[in-house]
């Protein structure tokens, strides 16, 4: 197997990894909580601060990570703009990616906020 094939093949058992993780701990946490048998305040359960504090990390980060992949790609699109005309499609489709990450990790904390329970 040469590494062209390894890579991918480990880009995909991390996304699985990392679904997987998201998916079940997630459910399970929520599940944990819902089980108890003692009655909580749920609304000021460690599951409510877990999750708000899980989304700002994942759109903190995301964007945190999208901007320095912004910054040198959009610094080597540039350059390459610069020296050669035809070579400019392939830097800005690296770029549209590394937006496409901030979006990703916007979307991961709108999911993790609307699953925060509400008093209402």
């Amino acid at each position: 197997m040469n590494t062209k094939k390894k890579f991918y093949l480990s880009i995909l058992l991390f996304q699985i990894l990392l679904v997987s993780i998201v998916f079940l701990t997630l459910n399970g946490l929520i599940s944990f909580v819902a089980a108890q048998s003692d009655p909580i305040d749920f609304y000021n359960s460690p599951t409510t601060s877990m999750l708000a504090i899980s989304a700002a990390i994942s759109v903190g980060l995301s964007v945190l990570g999208s901007a320095w992949a912004l910054k040198t790609v959009g610094t080597a699109a540039i350059s390459a703009a610069a020296e050669r005309q035809g070579s400019i499609v392939i830097p800005f489709l690296a770029i549209a990616m590394s937006e496409a990450l901030a979006v990703y990790g916007l979307i991961v904390g709108i999911l993790l906020v609307f699953n925060i329970p509400s008093a209402a």
